[in-house]
């Protein structure tokens, strides 16, 4: 059985951990922008470069660039039997984007996983991360900034998935594991099995 997800929540709503957790239980590969570039910008490739000039900006990539890395990504082996994307798509654009891609296979998005999280528990969770790793990239503007992004592009896609009956929001707050049953709770009532361990 094929599980396609993709997960949605502003930054600091936990969507990496818990899209690693999800990802393990399901038996598929997360598939993450921000791991891809990160991945670049520190081996320095040329999409590295071209992505860290505009990272450092507080700008977001071209919907071009992330769409083509993405069909890249999706076209590996590991990713056949499903995934779990996180980080993408971003805005309505990228939803035709991957939304054309997966249809050219015959395939669709089994579900989309919206973690709730309120704007003050985003800047609380991401200042106190800043400072625990030392992310430069993470000062109080620019957080704030992502998030406004988030809210302004991101978010609406929820609307585009909505009516396609996928979406399942998520109480973003509260333990780790707290978090992680009402995910899998949610996605057990689509009849979405976890991988037998």
């Amino acid at each position: 059985m094929t599980t396609r997800l993709l997960i949605v929540g502003p930054q600091g709503s936990g969507k990496g951990t818990q899209g690693v957790r999800i990802a393990e239980a399901f038996g598929v590969p997360v598939v993450s922008t921000g791991d891809i570039f990160r991945a670049n910008i520190k081996n320095n490739t040329p999409l590295g470069q071209k992505v860290k000039a505009i990272t450092d900006a507080g700008d977001l990539v071209p919907d071009e660039v992330t769409s083509e890395i993405v069909r890249d990504r999706l076209a590996e082996d590991d990713a056949r039997e499903g995934f779990l994307l996180d980080g993408y798509p971003r805005n309505t654009a990228q939803v035709g984007h991957l939304d054309e891609f997966l249809s050219g296979r015959g395939e669709a998005l089994d579900a989309v996983i919206v973690l709730d999280v309120p704007r003050e528990e985003s800047l609380k969770r991401l200042t106190l991360r800043a400072e625990q790793e030392g992310r430069s990239d993470d000062t109080t503007d620019v957080i704030a900034r992502r998030l406004d992004i988030y809210e302004s592009e991101t978010a609406p896609i929820i609307d585009v998935y909505a009516p396609r009956g996928i979406v399942d929001r998520i109480d973003g707050v509260g333990s780790l594991d707290e978090i992680t049953e009402r995910i899998f709770a949610a996605l057990e009532a689509r009849g979405l099995a976890r991988a037998a361990a």
